[in-house]
């Protein structure tokens, strides 16, 4: 979730050269793939992803969390029991709920480009059956948002949770890339063979993260369910994913530099996408503690819409970043919200906004 900041971070004309040299290398680590915690079969294998289906029921409208194409995998949605989103919505009452597991870019998926993830998307959601209620983390925010302006058709609802959107609002994140020459970017993918490692963002960005803080819980040392936990956040936080090199770049330049989707001129599959015309309703959660997509800048979304003021719903968690999807405290509070907005129907969303 991290990459543009870290490339802004080192943003020097020698990053380039040190990736190459293997300076700072990674240490061995267990690349075994992580089981997922809730129960899951492969609805659809494609080049970019697989659709992964946790549903337990039919009949009711389909949930699909587009999660994060960054740093991690999209387990990030379903880490451990108390710590997965997937969880707190199957709790929360919504029986087909499907993720996108995105693929870790190999050499030959190099010169793949937004539009190939927009197309899969497209594909995995007629899979699934529309009208979808889509739901985006962080970077699979800004995504989700792109297909819905893009499609409207096929999405009913829309939860943003972390999402970039309106670089406008500065954060340390924008300022920084926007600082960052572009040959930093290009010396990632340059150096990669076109792929960006997810091993080198790693070492640059940091080493380890706080598992207290971001599940939310204390673990002690001498539970061994704690100690479970914690080597099992951290293998995951180590597990990274590769980019493909003109995704990466296309990212880093429209989103993050050029601000394209508050702008305008952002054009997915062949069509020019308009924010201002997106009329469906929208749940914005930020993060007070987020440390990558500050609550102001998540929450700024809004106003870049045609959705009326009464299908919008706004909350801030006492979150950060990565607590937003895997703290304890915000599944059960903030993700119930979420759970029950996804449930209500057009009458209820109003009445709420009158009173």
């Amino acid at each position: 979730m991290l990459w543009p900041y870290t490339a802004a971070k080192f943003a020097l004309d020698a990053c380039s050269w040190w990736i190459e040299q293997g300076v700072g290398a990674t240490e061995k680590r267990d690349d075994t793939e992580l089981a997922w915690t809730t129960p899951n079969k492969v609805a659809l294998d494609l080049a970019t992803l697989r659709l992964r289906d946790f549903s337990r029921a039919q009949g009711s409208n389909p949930v699909l969390i587009c999660a994060p194409y960054a740093l991690h995998g999209a387990l990030v949605a379903d880490l451990a029991p108390s710590h997965s989103l997937v969880e707190a919505l199957q709790r929360g009452g919504l029986n087909r709920l499907y993720a996108t597991d995105w693929r870790s870019a190999s050499s030959d998926m190099r010169y793949l480009s937004i539009d190939n993830y927009l197309a899969d998307l497209n594909v995995a959601i007629d899979e699934i059956g529309w009208p979808v209620d889509l739901v985006g983390l962080c970077q699979g925010g800004w995504l989700s948002l792109v297909y819905a302006a893009r499609f409207p058709e096929k999405v009913r609802r829309l939860v943003l949770v972390g999402s970039p959107v309106d670089m406008s609002v500065e954060s340390d994140l924008s300022l920084m890339v926007a600082n960052a020459s572009l040959g930093a970017f290009e010396g990632l993918v340059n150096s990669g063979g076109g792929i960006v490692r997810g091993d080198d963002i790693l070492r640059f960005w940091s080493p380890s993260a706080d598992a207290e803080v971001v599940l939310q819980r204390s673990l002690s040392p001498d539970s061994a369910a704690d100690k479970a936990l914690q080597e099992r956040f951290d293998r995951w936080h180590n597990q990274t994913v590769d980019l493909p090199g003109t995704y990466y770049l296309q990212v880093v330049n429209w989103i993050f530099r050029e601000n394209r989707l508050a702008k305008g001129g952002f054009v997915a599959l062949g069509r020019e996408v308009h924010l201002d015309r997106l009329k469906v309703p929208i749940f914005l959660l930020a993060g007070t503690e987020d440390e990558v997509v500050p609550a102001a800048q998540a929450l700024a979304t809004a106003s870049l819409l045609g959705t009326q003021a009464a299908f919008i719903e706004r909350a801030i968690a006492p979150s950060t970043h990565l607590g937003l999807f895997m703290g304890a405290r915000t599944l059960t509070t903030s993700w119930r919200r979420v759970a029950a907005w996804l449930q209500s129907g057009e009458a209820a969303l109003r009445a709420r906004e009158i009173a």
